[in-house]
């Protein structure tokens, strides 16, 4: 495996908790958010999906793609919505969630025929299948 696949859910999962963290935070120049000027959060404390596929597309429009393909094969496949933060752990825990892995891979390389393959192959993650 080329070493840049080992080393890039390392360097996004780092990019990512820095930009969440940036993300909530007020910063003087432009004030405190103030609650009714933030999006509610689709559980408590956890960044809206939006704002986090937001991110991805920021730091690498793969990975948000790739997540947008895993999101859909969840619910395909298994039935259920995943939220923010089993997302976001697919992403980063370890080496990263290595279905999620190849259809970020997947479709950096624009190989649409793997992407076939790994949705048909979808293993459902923990929490819950069809």
């Amino acid at each position: 495996m080329p070493r840049v696949f080992i080393l890039a859910p390392l360097l996004l999962g780092q990019a990512l908790a820095a930009g969440i963290a940036l993300a909530q935070t007020s910063s003087p120049a432009f004030g405190p958010l103030s609650p009714s000027s933030a999006p509610a959060p689709d559980t408590a404390g956890e960044m809206p999906l939006a704002d986090y596929l937001g991110l991805l597309k920021q730091i690498a429009p793969a990975a948000e793609s790739g997540a947008r393909t895993y999101l859909a094969a969840v619910r395909l496949r298994c039935g259920r919505e995943l939220t923010t933060a089993e997302l976001r752990r697919a992403v980063s825990e370890g080496e990263g969630n290595p279905a999620l892995m190849g259809l970020i891979r997947a479709g950096h390389q624009k190989d649409t025929a793997a992407r076939d393959r790994l949705v048909a192959q979808f293993p459902c993650p923990r929490g819950g299948t069809r």
